[in-house]
């Protein structure tokens, strides 16, 4: 027997009615973000603010007249506290418990409200310093750089915590080697997972390996922000924020609504990679974020078989171009078989091989950004 429709499960909740208002929270347009997977039921519930804490009786109601449908094998319905003026209203309070479904991040479908969060700017309580890693485009090796950072920083001694920004293509869950759902003790703070001594959030971690996420720009700021400032990082000496490819939204939310201590541009030699690095460049300088500097990324490919050492990209692009535009180069990374397998794996390589000399390489890269960290006060 197939599950229940998107339709049927309306008409349901259509039964349900705020006592408050006399009318059903369908046609009082509370219902929104519902979505329907394989008998898995979500949606939330948009309230005033101010009665937020009243309606837990009427979200569990609604969950419950869910529940009891035929073909319904799980049912997350929260409440969100929605209002028109910008950063008016409290965090959505969510009804998951530490062992429930993730946290609500806004996972919605297109057209619906972002939930409002916080308009705090500035630096976050806890985190010393936040490094931004990013790249004029994609397919550079950012989140693998981004991730191997994380690690080498947190093997000389450094609390690390890691962020993967990307949104629409999280992959440090992959990387790190960690499954599993963050969960929320109160409705309003998300607690992050834990591996190789790094505390990591990802968007991944809210989502099915299949699943999309499909959202115009206010939705994505939201969900940055809240796990910006809503996920118990503790105390860190460096957040890495493991960006999406590109200048856009993410970058510029991250800028504007936070302290950056700093930025790192990876790319790889060829001349269409450094083109755009060029341009994540100028945004860093347009938005008065410290460049750390460059990274040239698969800079060299050496046979496992003859020793024979090929430019693939080219070689030396990334230096040239950081003594250019007067930034320091952090290092080459070369293309290399391990570092791929590693980190597919799920234990990069600074800790799958750490005696091996591609995790030096990133042990060194750590090294300078320490070094130049040290000098940007905190």
């Amino acid at each position: 027997m197939s599950g229940p429709t998107k339709d049927d499960i309306l008409a349901t909740l259509s039964r349900i009615t705020d006592p408050a208002k006399g009318t059903d929270i369908v046609s009082a347009k509370m219902v929104s973000g519902l979505v329907v997977k394989n008998g898995a039921v979500g949606f939330a519930l948009e309230v005033d603010p101010a009665r937020g804490a009243a309606l837990e009786p009427l979200r569990k109601a609604a969950e419950d007249a869910v529940k009891g449908m035929d073909g319904v094998t799980s049912v997350t319905a929260v409440l969100t506290a929605h209002s028109d003026t910008p950063g008016s209203a409290p965090p959505p309070t969510a009804a998951a418990a530490p062992k429930g479904p993730p946290p609500n991040l806004g996972l919605a479908k297109e057209g619906d409200k972002p939930i409002p969060t916080s308009k705090d700017t500035g630096p976050i309580e806890g985190i010393d310093r936040i490094i931004a890693v990013g790249s004029g485009k994609g397919g550079v090796g950012k989140s693998t750089v981004s991730a191997n950072i994380a690690l080498a920083l947190a093997a000389q001694g450094k609390k690390v915590g890691l962020l993967d920004a990307d949104v629409y293509g999280p992959s440090q869950p992959r990387m790190l080697g960690v499954s599993g759902r963050p969960s929320t003790p109160d409705g309003k703070t998300i607690l992050p997972l834990r591996n190789y001594g790094v505390t990591v959030m990802s968007m991944g971690f809210m989502l099915e390996d299949d699943q999309s996420v499909v959202w115009r720009g206010p939705m994505l700021m939201s969900a940055l922000q809240q796990m910006l400032r809503q996920v118990q990082w503790g105390k860190l000496d460096y957040l890495i924020v493991d960006l999406p490819p590109g200048t856009g939204d993410v970058q510029l939310t991250l800028s504007q609504k936070t302290q950056v201590d700093g930025a790192v541009i990876v790319s790889t030699p060829q001349d269409v990679a450094l083109i755009d690095a060029k341009k994540a460049i100028d945004m860093f300088t347009k938005l008065n974020v410290p460049l750390l500097g460059m990274i040239e990324n698969m800079s060299t490919y050496i046979c496992p078989n003859c020793d024979h050492e090929a430019h693939i990209f080219g070689h030396g692009g990334a230096k040239k171009e950081a003594g250019t535009l007067g930034i320091p180069f952090l290092g080459e990374i070369p293309l290399d078989i391990d570092i791929r397998t590693s980190s597919d794996g799920g234990t990069p390589i600074v800790v799958g091989k750490p005696k091996s000399p591609q995790a030096a390489r990133f042990r060194d890269i750590a090294a300078a950004i320490i070094d130049a960290t040290t000098k940007v006060p905190a």
